[in-house]
């Protein structure tokens, strides 16, 4: 993919043209979304794509203006397209205002993009073109993006794992930029080769009904969908917020991926949800919550939660038993520190799979260990699919964990609690057993603005617990329930 990668670097060293705008890196993203679909769609449209941009508000009417003209007409572009369109062109430019100023900025930023190799970024693919940089925008400390990216080697072995097929509804109730969604129709295609090997009716599933996605900003979601768009894939994509009554009108899925944000919910105050049995205004013991009663009988999830899930007291302890009633919660995988930038925090994948009965699901737990005594990933070690080989070769080829495996014992990563065993530690599913072998005299600290990260990602997390603390004083009738 060396064009795609070149045409990243170009496009995302453009963005040092808008700095003396005062544009952030995540506004220079959604203001090159807006250029780039208007590109995209010039460079595409004779391949019969279901969105069209109407005349007199294209590419081409863009690069023939020149100057102070170019600019307000831009601007006028961005009005009409964001008020006069329908469907995936009025959600890209909803609301959609530019922040560059210099007319000589714009002008630049539009003849660059014209002159890069477009036809051979068509052959490897405009998606993966996009991808590439919503990941650079992701591992730019500056941009504050990495909350919403989930490293794409965590995403393939999840989806590698959990291995869906055609037929099946796949959702992502905190979709970010869709990267779960993505995988999840590749890892299809190239099972299927291309959807050809299977029936003209699954093809129309896959085509319509198959993927489904919530994001709750706007901005996130603008990229969601341009990234969707690019990579073929339709389905349903609501922006909204699957902790209020968009989630629970969501239809059942046969699989859910997701990485939900960490927090309380934004705004202060919990979920709206009034079909939850546990209610809290911890953000991931309501997802997880929301996760396992949206899964239809038989159906998998992988999804990624911090530390705190799997140890907090009161409605933690009794959303973790309702889980272990309600699903075979087979196995847990312990995450490396480091591969999120925006929170640094600790975190894992749960990986569970809905009963046909809504009780006794769970006989035991398998833990694997993949944090301790691993390096700490970040700029000078990235992740990579590679380091999850171990962790995958346990798991074993059956996606609901159903293959056989073995217990590697107190000396081994992973290992097999039986579930007597969770309920005599309270339904802490916090399982460690290693010993740490890293020193402090040798240990790699990393690199100053990664620990940085991490000591702002923990104030964070602890801001959000006094602030579900402080909401359940005031609100009598929710702390009766919650002990958070």
């Amino acid at each position: 993919m060396t064009t795609t990668h070149d045409i990243v670097q170009k496009l995302w060293r453009l963005c040092d043209v808008l700095r003396d705008d005062g544009i952030t890196y995540h506004q220079y993203v959604t203001e090159l979304t807006w250029i780039l679909f208007l590109k995209m769609e010039q460079e595409t449209r004779d391949q019969r794509r279901r969105y069209s941009l109407p005349e007199g508000y294209r590419w081409e009417d863009l690069v023939s203006e020149i100057g102070m003209e170019q600019q307000t007409f831009y601007r006028e572009l961005l009005l009409h397209l964001g008020t006069k369109t329908e469907g995936i062109v009025l959600a890209i430019y909803a609301d959609a205002a530019t922040s560059i100023r210099k007319p000589a900025t714009l002008s630049k930023l539009v003849a660059d993009i014209d002159a890069l190799d477009w036809y051979d970024a068509k052959q490897e693919g405009l998606g993966d073109l996009y991808e590439g940089l919503l990941e650079k925008n992701a591992g730019e400390k500056k941009s504050g993006a990495g909350q919403y990216f989930t490293p794409r080697a965590l995403i393939d072995s999840m989806v590698a794992l959990v291995k869906p097929q055609p037929g099946e509804v796949i959702q992502d109730p905190a979709a970010g930029t869709a990267g779960f969604l993505i995988a999840a129709d590749a890892f299809m295609r190239k099972q299927t080769d291309d959807y050809f090997e299977v029936d003209e009716r699954l093809q129309t599933f896959m085509a319509r009904h198959a993927f489904v996605g919530v994001e709750l900003v706007p901005e996130t979601h603008r990229l969601m969908l341009m990234n969707l768009m690019l990579h073929g894939i339709r389905g349903h994509f609501e922006r909204g917020d699957s902790l209020s009554g968009v989630g629970a009108s969501l239809p059942k899925a046969n699989i859910i991926l997701t990485n939900p944000p960490f927090g309380t919910k934004k705004g202060g105050g919990g979920p709206t949800r009034d079909d939850f049995t546990f209610p809290t205004s911890n953000k991931q013991l309501a997802f997880l919550q929301h996760i396992y009663r949206g899964l239809e009988p038989g159906g998998r999830a992988a999804v990624v939660l911090p530390d705190n899930v799997l140890f907090e007291e009161n409605t933690g302890t009794k959303i973790r038993q309702d889980l272990m009633e309600k699903c075979d919660l087979h196995t847990i995988l312990r995450l490396p520190t480091g591969i999120f930038y925006a929170q640094g925090v600790k975190t894992n994948v749960l990986f569970f799979r809905r009963g046909k009965k809504d009780e006794g699901n769970t006989k035991a737990v398998w833990v694997f260990d993949m944090r301790t005594n691993m390096p700490k990933f970040g700029k000078r070690t990235p992740l990579t699919r590679t380091h999850f080989a171990e962790f995958e070769k346990a798991f074993g080829k059956k996606p609901d964990g159903g293959s056989k495996r073995k217990d590697q014992g107190e000396e081994g990563r992973f290992r097999k609690f039986t579930r007597d065993e969770i309920a005599k530690r309270g339904d802490n599913l916090d399982i460690s057993w290693l010993r740490d072998d890293d020193a402090p005299d040798h240990e790699d600290l990393g690199e100053p603005d990664e620990i940085a990260a991490e000591i702002i990602g923990h104030l964070q997390i602890a801001m959000a617990e006094l602030e579900a603390l402080s909401e359940l004083l005031e609100t009598p009738a929710v702390s009766a329930e919650a002990g958070e």
